[in-house]
C-alpha cells in the first residue's frame, strides 16, 4: 500500500486535538514533503525520520515521492513529537510494518538520528485531554513520556525507549500473534502507574521564629483560600513565611493533582517527584507581564497557570514591571488566564492564592525600631504607589512583618509546626465546603449574602467600618469573606463582631508612616 494513515495529538493550551498523519508514496522525482501548518521544528522532522529509518537497518524508500500531510491543515503543529509517526507511516506505506495493525493506537514521540525516542512537552496533558473526552486508544509514548501519562486514571500507555521496539509490535501479522501487542521486552512495556506521592514534605513553619501575627494572618489564608501581602522590612521573615505556606493548604485531590501536573508537563517542568505536592511559584521580579500570564506561538502557559492550585509567591512585589502586576487582576477575580492572538485562542486554569511580599519603603526600613529610615515622604509614596489601588484592592489581607531583635531571634523556642496548622485549616474548609460547596474566597454574589450569617453587631460594625475607611464594594465583600474564614476557625456558625474586628485588621491599605 503507497498510502497509510496515523493517528497522533497537536497541543493547543490544554486541548490535545487529533491530528492525522497521512503518508503517500509514489512514483516520480525523489522528494521528501510535509505540509499541514507545521512550524519550523516539525519540517526539520525530515532529516531526524531518514536518518533515524536509515540508522536503525529499516529501509528508507529514497526512490520515492514522499508526501506529508498533517491533518487538519488549519491546525498548528509544533515540537518533534510529529517524529515517530511520521516514520512509522513512510513504514507501513512502504509495507514494511502493517498499517491495518495501526489503528487503535495513537504515537508521539521524538527521535534522535540513531532512532532512540526522546520525551515529549506535554505527554500528561494529551493524555488526560483524552481522558476528559472520553477517548479510548492505546497511547505509544518515550520513555519519560510515557510514565507521566500512565498517571491518569484509565490510560493505556505503552513505553517505548527506540524506533525498531515500536516496530516489532507492528510488523505484519501471523497466526501466532494475530492483531494483539506482542510481548513486552525492555525496550517496550505497558506501563502501570506510579504510586502516588503524599505531597507533605513542605519546609515546616516552625522554623520561623516569633511572627504569630503573620503566621495567623498565613492560617486565615490557608483556611480561606485569601491572597495576602507581607510588608516589612529586610531580613524579617517574609520569604520564609511565604515558602512554607503551602505547606498549610490541604493534600491535592487526584483532580487537582492531574490538572497542576498536566500544566507543568505542558512547560515542561514536570516531575514524577512532585506528584500531588502543590506548586510554589517564585518568579524573579524582572519577569515580563507575558512570562507571568503565559504566551507565546503556540500559547504556553505563564506562572500563573503554573500555580494553579498551589502559590503564587511575588517577592520584592513593588520592583516587578507594572504591567505584570495589572495583569494579575483578571486571574485574581475569575481564576483562569485567555491569551488572544490573532491567529488563536488559548485558555488556562489560573486558580492560585497569591502571596505578595515588599518593603514599606525605597530602603526598607520605614517603621522599623532596629534602623532609622532615610527615604522622603515623596519616595516613599512613589514606592507605594506602585502598587494599584484596584491591584490592592484585590489582596484579601495586608499584614505586617516587623523585624525581630537579636535577642527574640536567638532565646525564642521553634513555633508551633505546621501539621497542628494545617489540620485546623482543613476542619475550617471542611466546614465551608459542607456549607457551601467552595472555600470562603470563591463566594460570589447571592452566595455571600447567603452564607455571610453576620448577627445585627457585626454588621452594623462592618457597615460602619467599611464607610470610614472608604472601601469599594469588593473591599466590603472581601473583608465579609474573611470574618467568614475567622469564624469558621473558630467553629461559629454566624460571624460575630470579634471575627469582623479582626478581618478589619487585615484590610488596611498602605499608609507613609512618619
Amino acid at each position: 500500500m503507497s498510502l497509510s494513515l496515523v493517528q497522533s495529538r497537536a497541543l493547543l493550551g490544554l486541548d490535545a486535538a487529533a491530528v492525522t498523519v497521512e503518508v503517500h508514496l509514489a512514483n516520480g522525482l525523489p522528494s521528501f514533503t510535509l505540509v499541514g501548518l507545521a512550524e519550523t521544528e516539525v519540517k526539520e522532522a525530515r532529516e531526524r525520520v531518514r536518518s533515524a529509518i536509515q540508522n536503525s537497518g529499516l529501509e528508507f524508500p529514497h526512490n520515492k515521492r514522499i508526501t506529508v500531510n498533517l491533518a487538519p491543515a488549519d491546525l498548528p503543529k509544533d515540537s518533534g513529537r510529529f517524529d515517530l509517526p511520521i516514520a512509522l507511516g513512510i513504514l507501513a506505506a512502504s509495507a514494511q510494518i502493517d498499517a491495518s495493525r495501526l489503528s487503535g493506537h495513537e504515537f508521539a514521540g521524538e527521535l534522535s538520528l540513531s532512532g532512540e525516542l526522546r520525551p515529549v512537552r506535554g505527554a500528561l496533558a494529551m493524555a488526560l485531554a483524552l481522558h476528559t473526552g472520553q477517548v479510548r486508544t492505546r497511547l505509544v509514548l518515550p520513555a519519560g513520556s510515557a510514565e507521566e501519562a500512565a498517571l491518569v486514571p484509565g490510560a493505556e500507555v505503552f513505553r517505548a525507549r527506540h524506533l525498531l521496539d515500536v516496530v516489532q509490535q507492528f510488523l505484519p501479522a501471523d497466526t501466532s500473534h494475530g492483531n494483539e501487542p506482542r510481548e513486552a521486552t525492555d525496550g517496550w512495556a505497558c506501563i502501570q502507574p506510579a504510586p502516588p506521592g503524599t505531597g507533605t514534605d513542605y519546609p515546616d513553619l516552625s522554623d520561623v521564629k516569633g511572627q504569630a501575627g503573620p503566621k495567623r494572618a498565613l492560617e486565615i489564608a490557608a483556611a480561606g483560600g485569601h491572597s495576602l501581602l507581607l510588608v516589612g522590612p529586610p531580613g524579617s521573615g517574609k520569604s520564609m513565611l511565604a515558602q512554607r505556606f503551602a505547606g498549610l493548604l490541604p493534600p491535592m485531590s487526584t483532580d487537582e493533582a492531574l490538572q497542576s501536573a498536566a500544566i507543568a508537563s505542558l512547560g515542561g517542568r514536570f516531575s514524577l517527584a512532585n506528584w500531588s505536592r502543590r506548586p510554589t511559584c517564585n518568579p524573579h521580579h524582572s519577569a515580563s507581564a507575558v512570562a507571568l500570564v503565559g504566551g507565546g506561538s503556540p500559547p504556553r502557559p505563564g506562572e500563573v497557570s503554573l500555580a494553579h492550585h498551589g502559590v503564587l509567591f511575588l517577592d520584592e512585589m513593588p520592583e516587578f514591571p507594572r504591567a505584570a502586576l495589572e495583569a494579575l487582576r483578571e486571574p485574581l477575580e475569575t481564576g483562569t488566564i485567555t491569551i488572544s492572538r490573532a491567529a488563536r485562542r488559548a485558555e488556562f486554569p489560573a486558580r492560585f492564592q497569591l502571596i505578595g511580599a515588599m518593603n514599606p519603603c525605597p530602603c526598607g526600613y520605614l517603621g522599623s525600631t532596629l534602623r532609622a529610615c532615610r527615604c522622603t515622604p515623596d519616595q516613599i509614596a512613589r514606592y507605594q504607589g506602585k502598587l494599584s489601588g484596584p491591584l490592592l484592592d484585590r489582596i484579601d489581607l495586608h499584614v505586617e512583618v516587623p523585624a525581630l531583635a537579636s535577642n527574640q531571634l536567638l532565646h525564642t523556642p521553634p513555633g508551633e509546626a505546621t501539621a497542628s496548622i494545617r489540620a485546623r485549616c482543613q476542619d475550617a474548609r471542611l466546614r465551608a465546603i459542607e456549607r457551601q460547596g467552595s472555600t470562603n474566597q470563591a463566594l460570589a454574589g447571592q452566595a455571600i449574602d447567603q452564607h455571610a450569617l453576620l448577627d445585627n453587631t457585626a454588621l452594623s460594625f462592618l457597615n460602619a467600618a467599611a464607610a470610614k475607611l472608604g472601601w469599594s464594594a469588593r473591599g466590603t465583600h472581601r473583608a465579609l469573606k474573611v470574618a467568614r474564614t475567622i469564624a469558621d476557625l473558630a467553629a461559629c456558625q454566624q460571624i460575630q463582631s470579634s471575627h469582623v474586628a479582626e478581618a478589619i485588621q487585615y484590610r488596611r491599605a498602605l499608609q507613609i508612616k512618619t
